[in-house]
């Protein structure tokens, strides 16, 4: 894709994430309906649904011939990566909007034909958006991203999902023992922006293509390894614990997996 069509695409982005957070933000002390999807923690709202429908409205009028992977299912059913898809997350972090009001992120993702163009995380209530792709570079806030040091395991914060360390998944409770602590935000997104920004050398979790459409273009620009939780190659669709990390705390990590 031509990079000046990825910067009119940029920019038309960013604008419908303006007018998306502006609509959260108006709804945000309303009276909320909130149901369960898989369990009593796995929550969608009416703001979720609207927020979502709203994204796709906007992309159907802009990219028509393309396809949407939405996560309460207002796009496409999405079986294939063949061509330009769209990814979309409308509040990542349900159950922190829901009880805290805070902690949670709109995310949205471009890939054309499995490759990624474009990531937007965006911190609703903090109002910091980390975006961009290959093509053009990672920009926090518009600003270009900051060079994240290759910082080792030992030396770094690590976001983790509670229940994985709860269970010991992976040996997940080494691998917080082995870092200087673990964080758990309960949302992807903002987990993501604290690696992009340097404040975690790595998260893990179960994810959905929704929860890391997003953070593998900008982490991956940014030169940082996204994998599955034994080092294979994440697929678009893919539906599986992501271990999202430094380079040197993503070699730290898969050896105490392998233990």
């Amino acid at each position: 894709m031509d990079v000046n069509e990825i910067k009119v695409i940029d920019k038309t982005v960013k604008g419908w994430l303006k007018e998306s957070r502006d609509n959260v933000l108006r709804k945000i002390d309303t009276r909320l309906t909130v149901n369960t999807k898989s369990g009593r923690t796995d929550l969608v709202t009416n703001i979720d649904k609207q927020n979502e429908k709203f994204l796709v409205s906007k992309i159907r009028e802009f990219d028509p011939a393309s396809r949407i992977l939405g996560e309460e299912g207002s796009g496409d059913d999405v079986t294939t990566t063949i061509g330009r898809v769209w990814i979309i997350d409308p509040i990542d972090g349900t159950m922190n909007f829901v009880k805290q009001r805070n902690h949670f992120a709109i995310m949205l993702a471009l890939y054309v034909d499995g490759e990624g163009v474009l990531g937007y995380i965006l911190d609703v209530t903090g109002n910091h958006l980390l975006s961009g792709g290959p093509q053009i570079g990672v920009f926090d806030n518009g600003q270009p991203l900051t060079k994240v040091a290759d910082t080792p395991l030992r030396e770094g914060l690590m976001g983790l999902s509670g229940p994985m360390v709860l269970h010991n998944d992976y040996n997940m409770v080494d691998i917080a023992n082995q870092s200087l602590g673990m964080r758990v935000y309960g949302s992807a997104g903002i987990d993501i922006i604290s690696v992009l920004r340097g404040e975690l050398v790595g998260y893990i979790s179960y994810l959905k293509p929704w929860d890391f459409g997003a953070g593998k273009i900008l982490c991956e620009t940014a030169g940082m390894m996204v994998t599955t939780i034994d080092g294979k190659p994440l697929g678009m669709l893919s539906s599986t614990t992501v271990l999202l990390a430094t380079r040197r705390a993503h070699r730290d990590i898969l050896t105490i997996v392998g233990q």
